[in-house]
């Protein structure tokens, strides 16, 4: 686990890749979990890309990352490009993993980004408080504790808009029982 700031070279090399290729993204997970919620430490770095100009620049992005000291598996990038489903990235020089998400968890999350400064001096496209919130609630109900924690810590810092659209997105995406269950778990176990 490590603290955010551990991630500024990585993110400065795949940040560049992802601009000059015109793909839009935004920062997600943990990250944003340390943005909204609570400080806490990260095991790695989260991002949503648009498929649809990742697509187009597959090749390029793919020999872009590695020659930025990426490693990855092209055929397996490729696949996961195709299948929108999530795809890893591995830091060789800074020993970090950057997991790669090329459809929205969210529908229309990308639209509703917001910048701000993750790491200090580095403006960077982050999910909504909303949106990040909802994609916490999705992974809970996957099964990720970390993820419940997470939800009922970025809720307590929502504005009543912030709480009034993410109550939009749980009904959206048929959780809105869920998360209804999870703003009324306590955060520790009483023993």
């Amino acid at each position: 686990m490590f603290p955010p700031d551990i991630f500024r070279h990585t993110l400065t090399r795949l940040v560049a890749i992802l601009r000059r290729h015109g793909v839009r993204f935004h920062l997600t997970g943990g990250i944003t979990s340390v943005a909204y919620g609570e400080p806490r430490m990260t095991q790695d770095i989260d991002v949503v890309v648009d498929n649809v100009p990742l697509s187009r620049a597959a090749d390029a992005f793919i020999a872009a990352v590695s020659e930025a000291g990426f490693l990855l598996d092209p055929k397996q990038v490729r696949q996961a490009i195709a299948e929108k489903s999530m795809f890893q990235l591995f830091d060789m020089a800074e020993a970090l993993k950057v997991d790669i998400y090329p459809r929205e968890l969210v529908p229309g999350e990308l639209d509703r980004s917001t910048v701000m400064e993750v790491l200090e001096g580095m403006p960077l496209p982050v999910a909504s408080r909303a949106d990040a919130a909802a994609s916490k609630l999705v992974w809970a109900s996957k099964g990720s504790h970390k993820s419940r924690r997470d939800l009922r810590q970025i809720a307590r810092q929502m504005t009543a808009v912030d709480r009034s659209d993410l109550d939009r997105l749980a009904r959206l995406l048929g959780l809105e029982g869920l998360l209804a269950d999870l703003l009324a778990e306590p955060d520790e176990i009483a023993g």
